[in-house]
């Protein structure tokens, strides 16, 4: 494994690079144009080893990921550490997952697979117990190892001293015992996974580099969790005709907890106060401003208006395009969030937001597979002075799984040669 050597200290390359990154996010304008690696998958293509070690051998995968970030030297980085034992999914058999070795040949991406876990008549039933449904008939549905659940009395019958009897007598019904045994398997599984890496992050800052978004905290998007976990797409889309007011309620169910949890976890006074959002249904392709203005701006505002009060800076990423929503972000405060844009028009987005909030722009993904270095470059430096010009501004890519290591090193090096301030 090679490691670069820090220029000055690691403790001082670290606070150079955090600082860079939150002075743009605050509107100041920094020594240079910060860059932000999602390292992803692309730690495989960057070490020459198949995807799927990163659910099959974290070993391997951590090293992978370390000579990655200090070979190539972003400013802060996202990688996809060891989070999740392949093995232990294969005893779970989620079935709205496909990964890289399981289901997917070895170098491919994981995919999702659009669920539809809790039907269109069933939002009373959610509503009168989340818990209950979540155990009971959204677990059976999303994983196959599951499905014996479905056979359980509702959690809240579970009472007096003859409940936990009466439980443990259903547990022993066919299929249950074999999907506890699993169930067992699958955290002993994860557990070990997890604990050889869990201090990724602190081993990088070590080496001086900082993680671009805190793991302490996470908050979602509630008409995303309704759309992605419950409804599916379809689903959703049509209850916004359908069912409007039932999908309104467990919008605002989400959107309470989610404060609430917000609220009993203020940021740091030092430390990491990036707070990552993946916002996946409400661009200009899945609704109408009307149904915009109605079932997602509304929850994702109280969101992360919630997350700017409590110390944390929200980054979420608009996946898609936000082109005919980017002046509702003018509502957030000042300096406050970081706007991460996929495929929304970099131009357009400096026109509206530049001087009120930091932009972070991806580099397209084709173009860093399929493109020449001195195309990559130029897309680059244009972008720089489209977006740069005053500070505000972060570069970045986020489909960089089979991109070319030399168009990489080229992104980030036009940071350097083209992205300077001073």
């Amino acid at each position: 494994m090679t490691e670069s050597r820090p220029r000055g200290s690691a403790a001082t390359d670290y606070a150079a690079r955090d600082r860079r990154v939150n002075d743009a996010i605050a509107l100041k304008v920094p020594d240079r144009v910060p860059f932000q690696l999602f390292a992803g998958y692309f730690s495989g293509t960057y070490c020459g080893i198949p995807f799927s070690t990163a659910y099959y051998d974290a070993t391997a995968w951590r090293a992978a990921n370390v000579r990655t970030i200090t070979e190539l030297e972003p400013d802060v980085y996202w990688a996809q550490t060891a989070m999740l034992s392949g093995k232990a999914l294969e005893l779970l058999d989620p079935l709205g997952m496909r990964w890289p070795g399981g289901g997917v040949g070895p170098n491919h991406s994981h995919q999702v697979i659009e669920l539809e876990p809790m039907k269109g008549d069933e939002y009373d039933l959610f509503l009168s117990d989340p818990s209950d449904f979540m155990a009971r008939f959204y677990l059976p549905r999303a994983f196959r190892s599951a499905a014996p659940m479905g056979q359980f009395p509702p959690m809240r019958s579970v009472i007096g001293p003859w409940g936990l009897a009466g439980l443990l007598a259903q547990a022993m019904q066919p299929g249950m015992v074999e999907m506890l045994e699993k169930f067992a398997a699958a955290a002993r599984l994860q557990a070990e996974w997890q604990a050889s890496d869990l201090d990724f992050d602190d081993r990088m800052g070590a080496l001086g580099f900082p993680v671009y978004s805190t793991s302490k905290i996470m908050a979602t998007s509630p008409f995303d969790m309704v759309s992605d976990f419950l409804r599916g797409m379809r689903g959703s889309m049509l209850d916004m005709y359908r069912a409007p007011d039932r999908l309104l309620e467990v919008c605002d169910l989400y959107c309470r907890q989610n404060l609430e949890m917000i609220a009993a976890n203020p940021a740091p006074e030092n430390g990491n106060r990036r707070v990552f959002m993946a916002l996946h249904r409400g661009s200009d392709g899945f609704m109408s401003l009307p149904q915009f203005e109605t079932f997602y701006w509304p929850s994702l505002k109280k969101v992360l208006l919630a997350l700017v009060d409590a110390g944390w800076i929200p980054c979420p990423f608009f996946e898609g395009t936000w082109d005919q929503r980017l002046e509702y972000l003018l509502e957030l405060p000042r300096g406050k969030v970081l706007c991460h844009f996929s495929q929304t028009d970099p131009e357009r987005a400096k026109a509206v937001l530049g001087g009120h909030l930091c932009l972070m722009i991806d580099v397209p993904g084709f173009l860093l597979k399929a493109g020449s270095v001195t195309e990559v470059e130029d897309h680059c430096c244009k972008l720089i002075q489209a977006c740069g010009g005053d500070g505000g501004f972060i570069l970045t890519a986020t489909c960089l799984d089979e991109a070319n290591p030399k168009n990489v090193k080229a992104m980030i090096d036009a940071t350097r040669s083209f992205g300077r301030y001073d």
